[in-house]
């Protein structure tokens, strides 16, 4: 009964459009009254909502999200858009290379798909169609670029894991690393096979050592951002907590003092956006909490996990399950909400058959992706729609060739445990 009321309810309402957020806090208030012989106080709600956000890894969701906005106001992405151009913008499709090349850098940076999108997009869709670049193809490949935000760290998504399962940040940002490279790699194969095959334009223009020297320079202080980040953690000197504020403080003295693209008046706007993005993430978190903690209580979670040794799954099998269940959820659910609805359930099923705690946060974030470049919920396309004003059926037909890469390389992972952990 205790099942059938905290999960007909949440499809309920989320049939009739309630946010996640607030779908999951309804859920739980709605069993714990209705569900007949189950003894909650209703008060141990708030007690466990405000518990899932005490923790100091959950503070560096609300930092990066400040920082990729004080960098995408602050001229730091265009910097970085300007030297990758230099290096290989003069390869046939060079601009794609460039593009797929500039999201990674972006996504070193702000840590979110549809900021990467976005940013990226603003300064490249426009130019790259005047030289004659196939919109749909441009659009597509913004949408799957796009998603390597989350997995090039740092990754707000690979936070949240950490912070449920206790898994190591560091260690996930290690993989997500080594991931992000091959996606990358595979992205940018894919681009000069059709560069050559629809004879996209090609620079003209040869770029000198010394032009590229000087674009060096203008970058570096753009550059330094990720090498601070990714440094101060694997080095062991900062947290990922300590170095997101530190990132955010690099941010602000780039942005203000160095390219003087940002003035101070703009920091009101830019704390404002930051403080709306961070609070939807964390609000999730929150009631997410206190329904995972429902269905620990009432046992469900514990008949799961005998249900599925009983099955006597292999991890491979178990692995390739998850990986189709995680994709079908994220046609509909956001990433984050995802990650939180779900890996309190998952995990406790995976570290039975033994999966490796790093190798199973990958199929999340990475599945979770990919959900972001499906429709409906499709955030990724939504971002690129907004910056390319293309319908999002011709989006979707421009990604298709760059997805099937991004899947392609997902399965890898799922099936190839040391994809993953030849990184660590």
């Amino acid at each position: 009964m205790v099942t059938a009321l905290l999960f007909g309810s949440m499809i309920v309402f989320l049939a009739i459009g309630v946010p996640i957020s607030f779908t999951l806090g309804a859920a739980v208030m709605a069993t714990i009254f209705l569900a007949p012989d189950f003894t909650v106080s209703p008060g141990i709600i708030p007690q466990r909502i405000f518990g899932g956000l005490e923790s100091t890894s959950i503070m560096a969701i609300a930092f990066f999200v400040l920082a990729g906005n004080i960098m995408t106001k602050g001229g730091i992405s265009s910097c970085i858009v300007e030297f990758c151009n230099s290096i290989i913008g003069n390869i046939r499709g060079g601009m794609s290379l460039v593009l797929v090349l500039a999201c990674a850098f972006f996504a070193a940076l702000s840590g979110s798909a549809p900021a990467t999108v976005v940013a990226i997009g603003v300064m490249l869709y426009a130019d790259m169609v005047k030289l004659g670049y196939p919109k749909k193809r441009v659009a597509g490949l913004l949408v799957v670029s796009g998603g390597m935000g989350p997995i090039i760290p740092p990754s707000i998504i690979m936070i949240v894991y950490g912070t449920i399962t206790g898994a190591s940040i560091s260690k996930m940002f290690k993989a997500g690393v080594g991931i992000g490279i091959i996606i990358m790699v595979i992205l940018m194969a894919v681009c000069l096979f059709y560069a050559h095959k629809e004879q996209w334009p090609k620079n003209a223009k040869r770029i000198s050592l010394k032009e590229i020297g000087s674009s060096f320079v203008h970058a570096i202080p753009a550059i330094l951002l990720p090498v601070i980040i990714l440094g101060g953690i694997y080095s062991g000197l900062m947290t990922p907590t300590e170095s997101a504020a530190v990132a955010v403080v690099w941010a602000l003295v780039v942005s203000l003092f160095v390219y003087k693209e940002m003035k101070v008046q703009d920091l009101w706007q830019i704390f404002l956006d930051s403080a709306k993005g961070s609070a939807m993430i964390l609000f999730i978190i929150a009631t997410s909490t206190a329904f995972s903690w429902i269905f620990a209580y009432s046992g469900i979670s514990g008949d799961m996990v005998a249900f599925i040794k009983g099955l006597n799954l292999n991890p491979t099998l178990f692995c390739i399950l998850i990986a189709l269940l995680l994709l079908a959820f994220g046609t509909f659910l956001e990433g984050i909400a995802t990650c939180v609805l779900l890996v309190p359930i998952l995990w406790p099923l995976a570290h039975v058959l033994g999966i490796d705690i790093i190798h199973f946060g990958m199929i999340v974030c990475i599945a979770n992706v990919v959900g972001t470049m499906t429709p409906p919920v499709a955030v990724d396309i939504f971002a690129a729609a907004s910056v390319t004003k293309l319908d999002m059926g011709d989006i979707v037909k421009g990604e298709i060739p760059f997805f099937i890469g991004y899947v392609a390389v997902y399965f890898a992972v799922v099936l190839f445990p040391k994809v993953t952990t030849l990184f660590l």
